[in-house]
């Protein structure tokens, strides 16, 4: 199954949804850091129901945002639950980022770089497309340190790359980004039930829990092109 057919299947089940429940519980977080000021221009590179270009656009007043994905569902969706005139959607590829080179100031991209095709050459079209000075903030929850993300691949048919933290800050600076935060994002907001409720249908231990939630987390890695 191809990106587009698995993403139109989750957007047709209101899956998008849920994935903006969860996601927010860090995404809150990363967002807030970055360096938008009024009138910028920001990618949403896999934007799922656009949910982060509508928070750019309330909280840091965003001039123009383009949410890209490559599921036609999942920006069908996002257009319907967005009321902003400023904040559109594309269905793209994230090896052919349809954009001019220096034309964006910020990607942001939250549990969707790991399914690029060829993440190498992705990390190489955000770099063309930003304006020098841009930042990208790639936040991802599947990583190699993450060691309770490792079976998500079984749950899903599309091939995803599971880099550790050194592979992402290599990968960014041979794409020509400068490396200027890497971090781990805790998800404070998932209630961790006590002791005596485990094992749970999720979880055989609560430390388990606690070290997917408190100390894994999601992971931030922000890029700056020179």
């Amino acid at each position: 199954m191809s990106v587009r057919e698995e993403f139109d299947e989750w957007a047709a089940s209101g899956r998008d949804r849920g994935m903006e429940d969860r996601h927010w519980h860090t995404a809150k977080y990363a967002l807030a850091r970055m360096p938008v000021e009024a009138g910028d221009v920001v990618l949403d590179l896999g934007c799922g129901s656009g949910y982060a270009g509508r928070a750019l656009r309330e909280t840091k007043n965003a001039g123009r945002i383009y949410g890209l994905d490559g599921s036609p569902e999942m920006t069908r969706n996002a257009a319907g639950y967005t009321d902003y005139s400023s904040v559109g959607y594309v269905v793209g590829d994230f090896g052919s980022l349809p954009f001019a080179t220096d034309s964006i100031d910020h990607v942001w991209s939250m549990e969707a770089f790991y399914y690029a095709a060829d993440p190498h050459h992705t990390l190489e079209e955000i770099a063309r497309v930003l304006r020098p000075g841009g930042t990208v903030y790639c936040a991802v929850d599947y990583y190699e340190e993450n060691v309770h993300s490792h079976e998500w691949q079984e749950s899903i048919s599309v091939e995803m790359t599971r880099w550790d933290r050194a592979q992402y800050r290599e990968a960014f600076r041979e794409a020509g980004l400068h490396v200027a935060e890497q971090d781990n994002l805790p998800n404070h907001e998932i209630e961790i039930p006590p002791e005596s409720e485990f094992p749970t249908d999720n979880w055989d231990t609560r430390q388990a829990m606690l070290e997917r939630y408190r100390e894994f987390g999601t992971l931030l890695t922000v890029g700056v092109a020179p």
